[in-house]
């Protein structure tokens, strides 16, 4: 599988790599070793974790996913495995997460990163990642930006020392942003230049076929600054393999978890999907195929984020990896953006 350079850090990434937040809750360890074993063999050597999961999120699961990739982790050669993980922010009521202290300062930061590096039994995590931002923004489905709800935040220069500190103590190699938009890139770029410190080396956000909002202002920021992006739900939670055209209650995350994946269901989304499911018909391939190997083929992805709860989703994520979509099929793509632009932002 091919590799490349995350942004401007020093680790070599699979062009896919797997997200785990479908265990400890969809997935048994068992299960969830099976695709990694699966992954690894394939070529992925990039795994996407977070103390929150598995999602939904609950007291009564927190940490489980981490130890789940842990106990993988442990039987593996650390060197060749490159591991992200994320610290949750404030703001969402996770109030069993490090006490409910979930500013992004160095108090709270270092206990996420202690209580991640225990139970994946790791002495470093590769990319530690801001879930989302502690400030006031729209996120998660939210699509405008209300300065009604401003809120007390960590000023973002005091982050981005926390995380040098995190660094320089060997706790982690690299940090990478999530859900975040451009000021936010923006500051924390600035920040870390003013301070003479590393910035931020990936972005991990919401992008397929239903959401191209990264295409506007981000790709601009991330190409000139060499920050990659790590685009998360490229099957927008299963919508986009058609699943639930023709039945809403197939299983799945969103049907599974009522309030769950709330983008997706917004008014243009059916009509956007059906196009999309037409359009891969038409051309041979299932419309998984279409919505993965059209994030595949982005100039500006790093990596792909996958995620799966049987061994069959994930041998058809892999093999979507060798589709190649023709440029009159990516016209028609385009075609259908413009008819139905980012139905789920």
């Amino acid at each position: 599988m091919k590799t490349s350079r995350l942004g401007g850090s020093t680790l070599e990434v699979s062009a896919i790599c797997l997200g785990t937040m479908t265990f400890g809750q969809q997935n048994s360890e068992s299960d969830a070793h099976a695709q990694l074993d699966r992954a690894l063999a394939a070529g992925v050597n990039f795994i996407d974790t977070a103390e929150m999961y598995p999602v939904p999120p609950r007291a009564a699961t927190c940490g489980r996913t981490e130890e789940i990739v842990g106990t993988w982790l442990a039987r593996q050669a650390r060197d060749r495995i490159v591991v992200a993980s994320k610290a949750a922010g404030p703001g969402r009521s996770l109030n069993w997460i490090r006490s409910g202290c979930l500013d992004f300062d160095l108090a709270s930061l270092r206990a996420g990163v202690e209580g991640s590096l225990r139970r994946l039994r790791t002495d470093y995590i590769d990319l530690y990642q801001l879930h989302w931002p502690a400030r006031n923004q729209p996120m998660f489905g939210q699509w405008q930006f209300d300065p009604a709800r401003e809120c007390a935040a960590t000023p973002i220069g005091e982050t981005v020392a926390a995380l040098a500190t995190l660094i320089d103590a060997g706790k982690i190699r690299h940090y990478g942003l999530s859900n975040e938009h451009p000021w936010g890139v923006i500051e924390f770029l600035r920040q870390a230049r003013e301070q003479g410190v590393p910035p931020p080396v990936s972005l991990q956000n919401a992008y397929n076929l239903l959401n191209r909002v990264y295409e506007s202002s981000l790709a601009e920021i991330c190409y000139r600054e060499n920050v990659a992006l790590l685009p998360y739900s490229p099957l927008a939670f299963g919508t986009l393999s058609g699943k639930y055209l023709t039945d809403p209650q197939a299983r799945g995350r969103i049907s599974e978890f009522p309030g769950f994946g709330q983008r997706y269901a917004k008014e243009n989304v059916v009509r956007a999907v059906t196009a999309y499911v037409e359009l891969a018909r038409a051309n041979g391939l299932t419309p998984s195929q279409l919505a993965l190997a059209f994030v595949y083929s982005r100039w500006f992805v790093a990596s792909t984020i996958i995620g799966a709860t049987s061994l069959a989703q994930l041998e058809e994520n892999l093999a979507a990896l060798s589709v190649e979509l023709s440029p009159e099929v990516l016209r028609e793509i385009d075609a259908i953006h413009l008819r139905y632009t980012n139905p789920a932002p």
